[in-house]
């Protein structure tokens, strides 16, 4: 990267600032800065496309979003000992990066979208990644206001968002981020690309908004995953009698001796709508 951009190596930036990773702050700083450039590459084009950042740290994947010509990155960090770093990357690059510090689970990411294509791109602080992914799948209004989502979590978490019916892995936020994306594993991250290194394989996800997801209340698909994955090794109809067990079945039509990581997107759907 120094090669393309002409900034200093990150092990040179991160010595120079004394930036020590942080556990409270769930950091992990990638070095590899083929990854970096791997990672922003998955989510396609950036040309004419604002990238909003959460967690840049020292800036690796900032320069690469940047370098692959992204018209505006608007990054999110909440630990000021990067500031300075991110403001050397942002004299590179006149009026292309923005830095807001401050913490990502209070920002309105719609608001300082600046209108126009979006794309969120980051490698999430393990702490508060899930939550994240949750805001940005029920915002005020669908389709959203991100073309899509290139994200790198544990790669427990990112099974949990790509797995379908029938998988170990099968969850509440497998049917959430079923019902309203298309989500497939990108590729995985091992633990000696990172400073500090962690005790788990990272992986990159990418996710994509279905323009027109099956009509659904999501209190109702909350409730419903709730009651099914709380007692997931049990009937649906002892599960489910909370919420009415047989009777919401056969409403939805569903038969009462299923268990829940055996129904598919739609039936959740549906249980939802007949709740």
């Amino acid at each position: 990267m120094a090669a393309l951009d002409g900034l200093p190596p990150l092990r040179d930036v991160i010595q120079r600032h004394g930036l020590d990773a942080k556990k409270a702050l769930g950091q992990n700083f990638l070095l590899d800065l083929n990854l970096t450039q791997k990672i922003a590459r998955t989510a396609g084009a950036l040309e004419d496309v604002t990238v909003i950042e959460v967690g840049p740290g020292p800036g690796g994947l900032t320069r690469a979003i940047l370098a692959l010509g992204a018209r505006k990155v608007v990054a999110i960090e909440r630990d000021s000992r990067c500031l300075p770093a991110l403001a050397e990357i942002s004299d590179h690059y006149p009026d292309r990066l923005e830095v807001i510090e401050g913490d990502a689970l209070k920002i309105d990411f719609e608001a300082i979208s600046g209108g126009g294509p979006v794309k969120i791109i980051a490698n999430l602080p393990y702490n508060v990644g899930t939550q994240l992914l949750v805001n940005w799948l029920l915002p005020k209004t669908w389709p959203p206001f991100w073309q899509s989502l290139t994200l790198m979590f544990q790669r427990e978490v990112g099974l949990r968002i790509v797995a379908d019916a029938d998988d170990d892995h099968y969850g509440r936020l497998g049917v959430l981020c079923g019902w309203r994306t298309n989500a497939r594993m990108a590729f995985d991250v091992p633990p000696q690309a990172f400073t500090p290194p962690p005790k788990v394989t990272s992986s990159v996800v990418h996710l994509e908004p279905i323009a027109n997801p099956i009509p659904c209340a999501v209190t109702s698909l909350e409730k419903v995953t709730h009651a099914a994955f709380g007692q997931r090794r049990k009937m649906l109809r002892q599960s489910l009698k909370p919420l009415g067990g047989e009777t919401l079945l056969a409403k939805a039509d569903i038969d009462p001796q299923r268990r829940a990581e055996t129904l598919s997107v739609d039936e959740f759907c549906r249980l939802a709508n007949c709740l």
